[in-house]
């Protein structure tokens, strides 16, 4: 089912369609923009009749196999429901904003940041393997502070934005720990595993801490409390972004996880106690605070609160029909507060002002706008024959019918009630306060009507609230039951969509709402003044304060540990590692002898030697800084004998070309370094440093004695048996590297073109200079460029090009490879700016070296996807024979294309660090000493 893929990727390749239609109108850029997500809607159109039923689509794409890595897709009910409200909802929004945004604001940036918040919400609700589930659940948070923080300029949407990031961030993590925990527990990470194994994670000791770990994810997200301050901060976000994440989506995400994970978490006393209370506490406190908001966008905010904590207390009352209702009102509670939150930006947009102080009687200015938002408000507050009333009454019905509090267990019915009343309050002052009492007070401009498409999405928002509240079972019956059906994985128990069920009980508890709602609303000054007597406490405020202090006492930690000096670094790395070693060392009497050692080799007892003396020169002569610099290349040269000694001739060619590279670094960062050296260190620090340095010695000689007499089951024999057969080289190091661990070198050469990168960033800054003579006093030559080394490096190169070449075409069948090809033509490439200069160079040789890079990661990626298409895992390489007219048979292999990707990145690695390094890609130059 690749199309499951592709309800993720389409909207992820859509980020890109508005930063290129920029330069055209901002109407065929919302059109242009509406075209991929339009697409994915059809898709998922198209897949519903299978879901409908009763089958669960699976898409499973290996990744890394051995790690249980997979890109693995399930679209049931519950995530069709969800990918539903996700794209309908983000096209209606992106046809809102093309309206709501000024002229001044860009357009582009907002739609590519929608379009990557919709990719990350679809990944979280179609995601099959929990690991990827989290990667998409980070992707949300990143995505929603860039969307609350578009308006960057405003304080209040930067500060809005760090704390939504600072709240999920937190939660995020501790999901991955439950994730985590509860992958080891069950032996899987695939849902269609987990979720059948709920009596085994309830039986296990680590059952609590998961619980409280994936819990806190879920709360932090849909902002229960205590963490539901982050929500009205967030309001400073565009309303297009309020009525897409903060009503329909990315909330929801929390109340997705635990409707998705509700068979394998559900059903104990914790689930009850910890979810029941955190929703009922939310519904309450969101409700309250909610009636006195003057801000528009703060009564929704606060609104949206209270109902997740309903959705939220429905899910934790552990019955099948309380999950059914939960559902409902999940698709309901999208409908009317979308709908809500774009009439709100249309009063703000038309008359200047969200404040409900001024804005007063706009009914006789926009009657239209008035109708729907008074409809949407209507449900909002569960007034019969809308969506609201249907799933509130079910809300109710499933308070009454629980006893899990034992005699108080008629406390939730009565509070539920309690939190109705408020609801219709909040909603009565809404339509009340806005549209009628009286005339606006002190507005910006006088309101009037939207343009006409930019009430269309609240139209068909409202149009779906009525549908439902008078045909509930022939417009969302068959997607409830699916839906419910794969948050229960079983069977739904018989529940009623009917709008009149008789006079009972929660129609009671409706009309007690609606009557003492409006009641409370009417004398709503007593209430006012009482709360006003309340100190007020801002959530902003005070996480600004926490937030400040943490950072000051990071930073006198960060001051006490970085203190500047390497020697004080190294000397306390090197003591964590003795003591972590010596434990284990202590059995060495044990252990030692099982294996007998090397005969002693002349040759080779000369070569230690000379490397130790050498290693002790260093250190004696380190004031001379060449010397010392020619000292310890030999210890590297000695090491690339060592490897050439044990057979080991790719090693020793990777050490021999790190080794001149290593060289002509060095050499470039000395001659910026200061010509004078500070006196040696104090002979305190000198005994405390022979004393670690003599300690470290001993404990990794001791090691690494232990393991080389000791008899081990070692991995190269597989690899040995099978790099021919399985990766169609003789080269077993190669094969090793671009096939069996392919995924490591992949991750190693995007690693190294990080690194370039940023090196690359910090030398543009930094102020160099050039030294005026050497350390003895004598001056620089004057020729910058001489003859003879101009002459040798010239006829050096094409020779050293073509070395490189050929050690990277045989580097699959004997001793070579992409990695060592790649230091050689950097090494040749480089002594053409020393030799001939920069101008000299760019002339003959245009390369962009961050281009460079990113090719040959892209190449190295691109080889390894390219296996997708046949059914292979990431990365799994392939090999033929073929026979060539006048030059034989010749083998093929997909990893000579891998092997080209690592070529290219560390060619453009390279030469971007040593070329900058040395200021040797710009024909400025750094100023004298004397001149500073």
């Amino acid at each position: 089912m690749i199309e499951l893929l592709l309800l993720v990727l389409l909207p992820l390749i859509g980020v890109l369609i508005p930063l290129l239609c920029r330069h055209w109108s901002r109407s065929f850029c919302a059109l242009a923009t509406a075209t991929l997500p339009l697409a994915a809607l059809a898709l998922v159109l198209n897949l519903a009749p299978a879901v409908f039923a009763g089958e669960t689509l699976y898409l499973h794409l290996p990744w890394v196999e051995a790690l249980g890595l997979l890109i693995s897709l399930r679209l049931d009910g519950l995530s069709l429901l969800f990918v539903l409200l996700i794209l309908g909802m983000g096209l209606l929004v992106i046809l809102y904003a093309r309206y709501y945004l000024a002229e001044k604001d860009s357009m582009p940036r907002f739609y590519a940041f929608l379009l990557f918040f919709m990719a990350a919400m679809l990944g979280v609700v179609l995601s099959n393997n929990l690991i990827q589930l989290w990667v998409f659940w980070e992707l949300t948070s990143i995505s929603s502070f860039l969307l609350i923080s578009y308006w960057w300029h405003r304080a209040d949407a930067r500060l809005g934005a760090r704390m939504a990031l600072a709240i999920t961030g937190f939660g995020g993590l501790a999901l991955l720990a439950g994730v985590l925990l509860l992958g080891q527990v069950l032996g899987s990470y695939q849902l269609d595993v987990v979720l059948g194994k709920a009596a085994e994670l309830q039986q296990s000791p680590w059952y609590p801490l998961i619980l409280v770990l994936i819990l806190l994810g879920a709360f932090t997200k849909s902002a229960q409390f205590p963490f539901h301050f982050w929500l009205p901060n967030a309001m400073a976000a565009p309303t297009p972004v309020s009525a897409y994440l903060h009503s329909a989506t990315m909330v929801k995400a929390g109340i997705f996880l635990l409707a998705r994970l509700y068979p394998v978490l559900a059903g104990s006393d914790l689930w009850f106690l910890l979810v029941t209370l955190a929703g009922l506490t939310t519904l309450l406190v969101g409700a309250y605070l909610a009636l006195f908001q003057h801000d528009l966008k703060g009564l929704l905010a606060y609104s949206t609160i209270s109902h997740l904590g309903l959705i939220t207390l429905l899910l934790g009352l552990d019955t099948d029909l309380a999950t059914v209702a939960a559902i409902f009102h999940i698709m309901n509670h999208a409908t009317f507060k979308a709908s809500l939150f774009m009439a709100a930006g249309i009063i703000d947009h038309e008359s200047g002002s969200r404040d409900m102080r001024k804005l007063n009687g706009l009914w006789q200015f926009m009657p239209v706008t008035a109708t729907l938002a008074m409809v949407a408000s209507a449900s909002m507050a569960g007034v019969p024959l809308l969506n609201g009333f249907l799933s509130k009454e079910m809300f109710f019905a499933e308070t009454l019918h629980q006893d899990v509090l034992g005699a108080l267990s008629w406390l939730l019915p009565v509070l539920a009630t309690v939190a109705a009343i408020l609801s219709v309050a909040y909603s009565a002052r809404f339509i009340h306060d806005v549209f009628f009492n009286g005339q606006p007070k002190g507005l910006p401009k006088t309101p009037h009507e939207p343009p006409r498409y930019m009430r269309v999405p609240v139209e068909i928002l409202v149009a779906l609230c009525i549908l439902v509240g008078v045909l509930p079972q022939y417009v969302v019956g068959d997607l409830l039951q699916v839906a419910s059906a794969a948050a229960l994985a079983g069977p739904v128990p018989e529940y009623s969509l009917s709008i009149w069920h008789g006079f009972n009980l929660p129609l009671l508890m409706s009309v007690v709402a609606l009557v003492l709602g409006i009641t409370l609303y009417a004398n709503r000054k007593h209430l006012f003044r009482f709360q006003a007597e309340i100190p007020t406490v801002n959530a902003l405020v005070l996480f600004e304060q926490w937030f400040r202090q943490l950072v000051s006492k990071a930073q006198r930690l960060h001051q006490r540990i970085e203190t500047g000096e390497l020697q004080s670094y190294l000397s306390w790395v090197l003591l964590l590692m003795v003591i972590l070693l010596l434990l284990p060392l202590q059995q060495m009497g044990e252990l030692t002898g099982l294996l007998p050692g090397l005969p002693t080799d002349p040759l080779m007892f000369i070569a230690v030697l000379v490397a130790v003396v050498a290693a002790v020169a260093t250190v004696i002569c380190q004031r001379q800084r060449l010397l010392a610099l020619v000292l310890i290349s030999v210890v590297g040269l000695v090491v690339t004998l060592v490897f050439v000694r044990f057979s080991a001739p790719d090693l020793a060619l990777t050490q021999l070309a790190v080794e001149v590279v290593t060289i002509v670094l060095l050499m470039l960062a000395l001659f910026f370094l200061p010509q004078k050296i500070n006196r040696a260190s104090q002979a305190g620090k000198l005994m405390r440093d022979a004393a670690i340095a003599l300690l470290s010695g001993v404990v990794i000689g001791s090691l690494s004695y232990v393991l080389m007499l000791q008899p081990q089951q070692r991995i190269s024999e597989f690899f040995l048996q099978h790099a021919k057969s399985g990766g169609g080289g003789y080269n077993v190091v190669n094969v090793i590297l671009v096939d069996f661990r392919g995924f490591d070198t992949l991750g190693e050469i995007t690693v190294l073109g990080i690194a370039a990168l940023g090196i690359f960033k910090l030398l543009t800054r930094l102020p160099l200079f050039k030294p005026s003579s050497d350390a003895e006093g004598r001056s620089w030559a004057l020729d910058k460029h001489p003859l003879l080394l101009a002459m040798i490096s010239q006829a050096l190169l094409p020779m050293a090009l073509m070395v490189s070449v050929y050690i990277f075409f045989r580097g699959h069948n004997l001793p070579g490879g992409g990695f060592v090809a790649g230091l050689i033509t950097a090494i040749a490439i480089i002594l053409q700016y020393v030799a001939q200069g920069v101008d000299w160079v760019k002339q003959r040789l245009t390369l962009e070296y961050h281009r460079l890079i990113a090719v040959g990661v892209l190449i190295a990626a691109a080889t390894g996807a390219l296996s997708w298409c046949f059914d292979r895992p990431f990365l799994t390489s392939w090999f033929d024979y073929f026979h060539l007219p006048l030059i034989g048979e010749i083998e093929l292999a997909s990893a000579m294309a891998f092997d080209l990707g690592v070529y290219l990145t560390v060619v453009g690695a390279t030469l971007m660090i040593l070329a900058n390094l040395g200021k040797m890609t710009t024909s400025y130059r750094p100023v004298h000493e004397e001149n500073r």
